[in-house]
């Protein structure tokens, strides 16, 4: 997998890059399919009568079948089918839906009761929403308000500034067809206008839309020794947070409800561990640097309207102490026979000013809009504004460029012969870009695919890959295939003010274990060598990596 979105090239029709659904015919039921490619370690390890505990692995979504047990990770959507859609509920009437979210508006007109509804599924045929209906009962006095429905629990009490426990929900798509899911609310305020977040649709773990464990059934059976937990690939609700539905408390207290579940995840397992392989991912870090990187830097373009906030000033380091305490609990159930490994796969930087790589290439030339198209919003969103007869090379997805080849993109303009000296102008030409309005470099240096992949998947991979500058990513409308009006670059005014999408050497991960390895110059690929090794199991002949232990 190269980036979460990719294309078709023959269509130019953008896709999820991380898995799809499949119906082979009007009879039977659709099914999810894994685009992760290439064998894991786990099966490596299977085929050797090993087993593993694998849990919340990204891209395991549908899960693998190890020997042993996987619960998905990131990858899972909500019941809708996306990464977190949301709901914001209010009575408040010049409120629209903003990013990944629904907007139901209610009228309290002083009623102590208001009737509305959670959105569930599209119906498979008719597309149209599903919905389960909710009565709000609110209770002024005690600032909380009690959900009511037909779900479990009938009553569910929501207090004002804080998230309420799980509501187990079912939609009706027919006589004889339900989708169960699950929600969370949270309480922003009751006067003098309600506003009530809900949460995406999580799957329900013991009936999930699609599977997300393995086996089918681990993932129930986890939450009746445990409690319900979130099952969406991306548990941390930033989307709330950046849309400005809740305040970072809020953010910070779900956060801290991931910590609990995965850490009773982890220590449920290790309590009945007795060998092999065991895979937890804890990946809190990563959504609080996205969304509190902001208040490390008081300069940030995302502070420009909104007010200091230096009680937060030291969230990240406070999210890196609970992970050194995660790392103290495993090592609790650790013997001489153990090796543990602590890593992270990248680090983290600031993400200040945005590069709309479309817009570059429109000003060269080398991108070209339909007739009538203007920059801007529907400038190639999702690349439907751009002629294709008149266009060289575009950018898709957070880091990638490709070029519009003849035989590979459906109406391909560069010869193959051209190929190799058109990614050499453009890496020419990228490499050393300046931001004129600062005065600092925003590109250090672009790569082509044949200079970091190897493998029989890297036709899928981009042609050029940008490595940022710190302080400096692609932009959001770039990724997605915008030609930005704003020019080449633009600030970064979002919540989402830290980031990682730079040059890799800028943004160094973790590796730390309880055993003497060879540190200088180790790299993920090394990672799945250095399992097999401590478990006495040769590499696989397509593992470009070197065992790391001493």
């Amino acid at each position: 997998m190269f980036d979460f979105l990719r294309r078709d090239p023959k269509t130019y029709r953008p896709d999820s890059g991380l898995s799809r659904y499949e119906q082979k015919n009007a009879f039977l039921p659709p099914r999810a399919v894994n685009l992760r490619r290439g064998a894991p370690v786990w099966d490596r390890l299977a085929t050797a009568g090993i087993g593993s505990v694998v849990l919340r692995c990204p891209c395991t979504y549908p899960p693998d079948r190890p020997r042993g047990r996987m619960l998905s990770g990131m990858g899972v959507p909500d019941l809708r089918g996306g990464f977190g859609t949301s709901t914001f509920y209010g009575s408040c009437a010049d409120v629209a839906a903003r990013e990944s979210e629904h907007f139901v508006p209610v009228q309290t007109d002083g009623d102590a009761q208001v009737a509305t509804h959670l959105i569930g599924p599209r119906h498979p045929r008719t597309l149209a929403d599903s919905r389960f209906e909710i009565t709000l009962r609110l209770d002024r006095a005690a600032r909380r308000l009690i959900v009511c429905s037909a779900g479990t629990p009938g009553e569910l009490q929501v207090r004002e500034g804080q998230w309420s426990d799980w509501l187990r929900v079912r939609f009706k798509l027919g006589a004889l067809q339900s989708v169960r899911g699950m929600v969370r609310f949270h309480l922003v305020r009751l006067e003098p206008e309600l506003e009530l977040y809900a949460s995406p649709v999580n799957f329900d773990p013991e009936a999930p839309l699609f599977p997300i464990s393995s086996p089918t059934e681990y993932a129930g059976e986890l939450a009746e020794r445990l409690g319900l937990y979130h099952t969406a690939g991306m548990v941390e609700d930033h989307v709330g947070l950046g849309n400005e539905r809740f305040g970072e408390e809020a953010f910070l207290a779900q956060c801290e409800d991931a910590w609990r579940e995965r850490r009773a995840m982890m220590a449920d397992e290790l309590d009945r561990f007795d060998g092999g392989l065991f895979y937890c991912l804890f990946d809190t870090p990563d959504r609080v640097q996205h969304m509190l990187w902001r208040f490390r830097e008081p300069d940030h373009p995302a502070n420009r309207d909104r007010p200091p906030a230096p009680h937060l000033e030291h969230a990240i380091e406070d999210c890196y102490r609970c992970a050194d305490a995660v790392v103290g609990q495993a090592l609790e159930f650790a013997d001489d026979q153990t090796l543990l490994i602590a890593l992270s796969d990248h680090g983290f930087g600031s993400f200040q000013r945005g590069i709309n790589l479309n817009r570059w290439l429109y000003d060269r030339g080398l991108l070209a809009l339909r007739e009538g198209t203007d920059l801007g919003s529907e400038a190639g969103d999702l690349l439907l504004g751009i002629d294709w007869d008149r266009t060289r090379a575009y950018g898709f997805g957070l880091s990638g460029l490709y070029l519009n080849l003849r035989g590979r993109e459906g109406r391909g303009t560069v010869a193959p012969e051209e190929a190799e000296p058109l990614k050499a102008e453009i890496s020419r030409e990228l490499t050393g870009l300046m931001d004129p309005a600062r005065g600092c470099l925003a590109v250090r240096s672009v790569s082509t695919r044949d200079q970091l992949y190897r493998g029989p998947y890297t036709d899928d991979a981009p042609d050029l890959i940008v490595n940022c500058a710190p302080g400096y990513r692609i932009s959001w409308s770039s990724a997605r295939g915008v030609v930005s009006a704003l020019g080449v670059l633009e600030d970064n005014t979002r919540k989402w003010s830290g980031d990682h999408l730079i040059d890799p050497a800028l943004v160094p991960g973790v590796l730390l274990m309880n055993r003497p390895f060879r540190g200088d110059g180790a790299a993920l690929v090394d990672l799945a060598p250095t399992i097999l090794a401590a478990l006495g199991v040769p590499a696989g002949p397509a593992m470009e990596g070197e065992p790391l232990l001493s």
